[in-house]
C-alpha cells in the first residue's frame, strides 16, 4: 500500500485494483498466498505452433539427446523455431523445471535443423502434459519453486496441491507460488 501511494504522489495513476493478468502472467491473491500461472499463454502458443492436441511426453528432453550444429537434417523455417524456443523461454517464468532442455534447442537459433526442431517440439508436448495426474496414487500434481543466487539456489519448495486436477490447464494453474 505504501509503495502505491508514493507512485500515486509522483505519477499520475489509475487505481484499477488487484493485478490478475500481466504479460502472460495470471495472478490470483489469496490469503496463503500470490499464485502465478501461465496457463493462458501456454494454451495460446501450443495452438500457434498447432500443437494443441499433440501426444505428451513425461520428460521435456530425451535423456541421450545428440544434437549438432553440423546436423545434416533437412532445414527448417529459422523464424518459425525462434518464435517457438522464444515462446518457451519465456514460459521459464512459472515452469523452472523445462530451462535446461529450452538452453538445449536454444543452440541452433541461427541454422535450426529437423532434428532441432523435433526437440523443440518434445518440449511443447511436455508443456502440454506438465504433471497433470503424475502421481498415481491421489492424482495429485505438486506446485514448485525455486530462487537463484547466479547458479546457486538459496530457497525453494515443493508442496503437493489440495485438489485433483481435471485437466493439464488445471494441473498448471497454481504452479508458481510466491510467498
Amino acid at each position: 500500500m505504501y509503495v502505491k501511494k508514493a507512485m500515486t504522489k509522483e505519477f499520475e495513476m489509475t487505481d484499477i485494483g488487484e493485478m490478475s493478468y500481466f504479460l502472460g502472467v495470471e495472478v490470483k491473491q489469496m490469503e496463503d498466498g500470490i499464485f502465478m500461472s501461465q496457463r493462458k499463454y501456454a494454451e495460446q502458443f501450443l495452438s500457434k505452433f498447432r500443437m494443441k492436441d499433440c501426444n505428451p511426453v513425461a520428460i521435456p528432453a530425451e535423456t541421450c539427446i545428440e544434437l549438432r550444429v553440423d546436423s545434416n537434417r533437412k532445414s527448417v523455417n529459422p523464424t518459425l523455431y525462434k518464435s517457438m524456443v522464444g515462446s518457451l523461454r519465456y514460459l521459464t517464468f512459472t515452469r523452472s523445471f523445462i530451462t535446461y532442455a529450452i538452453g538445449l534447442v536454444s543452440r541452433y537459433m541461427e541454422r535450426p535443423k529437423q532434428d532441432h526442431s523435433n526437440a523443440a517440439k518434445r518440449i511443447l508436448r511436455y508443456v502440454r502434459d506438465s504433471d497433470y495426474k503424475r502421481d498415481l496414487d491421489d492424482r495429485k500434481s505438486t506446485s514448485r519453486y525455486a530462487f537463484h543466487i547466479g547458479s546457486a539456489i538459496y530457497l525453494w519448495s515443493s508442496k503437493k496441491q489440495q485438489i485433483v486436477a481435471l485437466s493439464t490447464c488445471e494441473a498448471k494453474q497454481y504452479g508458481g507460488r510466491i510467498f
